[in-house]
């Protein structure tokens, strides 16, 4: 994601969900699939070493050799969403034969929430990507990592900042929200809470950790030039890179059901900020109340016992 210049100058109001998802599916293909997100990792975990924390690596694959599909067959204008679905045009070991990886883009109407965890608030000026995997893995405990990169004109990296919350009704148990922020010029953002699932209904019990790392320069050949980016984004850009891992070698994995899910979102403006819950409000609310409530309470039996000592007359 990149903002700023003249290329992607939204002025004083963000572009249209339609314009969003527009945008989202121009550049997923080469973009989002080829280049932000350019390799996947996966890890041996039943053979952990200090020098191999997450366990023996396999090779990795690269994102852009992988076939999609055509993305008319998944795009719903209704729910302002498509899919992409790919697998490795290169597979001897058949591992992706009942498998694959995919990204579904949503852009939005309205300021809500979706149905399923993390339950991230969104609003018009930002746009959902789910990352899911589902049915591939060359070991029995398998670990994923999912390499990032980010383009943009500013001369160091987007900024990453955790805030913390003790509100987890929209995604239990989980009380941090991550993000990336560009500078003051593109007013992009990238928000995401560290958490995975690793069943397509995702809830506490199949929640597992998503640890990012921090963010590193790279080298522009590093990173596959698509001629879509660059007609886009140009040809003076910077590039940050930086790793999200799904899972530890304990608790829930993707071995439970082959499946694991991660989902971000995408914006221009200024980040959605998640005010306290109702739910949270009204624990606040009795937490505070309630003592007192307790200390009038006894307050008022002690002066009306007193009150009935005091008029108490003895019958000699």
């Amino acid at each position: 994601m990149k903002g700023g210049g003249e290329r992607c100058w939204w002025g004083r109001r963000g572009p249209s969900p339609e314009l969003l998802l527009n945008l989202l599916l121009c550049l997923a293909p080469l973009g989002l699939l080829g280049e932000e997100t350019r390799q996947l990792f996966e890890f041996d975990s039943t053979n952990i070493t200090t020098s191999e924390p997450l366990g023996k690596p396999y090779s990795p694959y690269s994102l852009a050799e992988f076939s999609w599909n055509n993305i008319s067959d998944s795009l719903d204008p209704a729910t302002l969403s498509a899919t992409f679905r790919g697998h490795p045009t290169k597979d001897p070991s058949r591992t992706f034969a009942n498998g694959s990886l995919t990204f579904r883009v949503q852009a939005f109407s309205r300021s809500g929430r979706p149905a399923q965890p993390p339950r991230l608030l969104h609003t018009a000026d930002t746009s959902q990507l789910q990352v899911a995997l589902a049915g591939a893995s060359r070991g029995n405990r398998s670990l994923f990592r999912l390499e990032v990169v980010m383009l943009g004109q500013s001369p160091s990296c987007p900024s990453m900042q955790e805030q913390h919350s003790i509100d987890d009704e929209y995604a239990p148990a989980v009380f941090q929200l991550d993000q990336l922020l560009w500078d003051p010029h593109s007013s992009g953002f990238m928000q995401w809470r560290p958490v995975a699932f690793s069943q397509q209904q995702g809830n506490r019990e199949s929640a597992m950790p998503c640890h990012a790392s921090a963010l590193e320069p790279t080298l522009p050949y590093l990173v596959p030039q698509s001629p879509i980016v660059r007609a886009f984004f140009g040809t003076q850009n910077n590039f940050c890179a930086f790793n999200l891992t799904f899972g530890a070698p304990t608790g829930p994995g993707y071995w439970d059901q082959q499946y694991l899910s991660w989902s971000m979102l995408l914006g221009v403006g200024t980040p959605p900020v998640d005010a306290l819950s109702p739910l949270i409000l009204g624990i606040m609310a009795v937490a505070l109340v309630a003592p007192g409530l307790m200390l009038l309470g006894g307050g008022m039996f002690l002066l009306l016992g007193r009150k009935q000592h005091l008029e108490y007359q003895s019958i000699n």
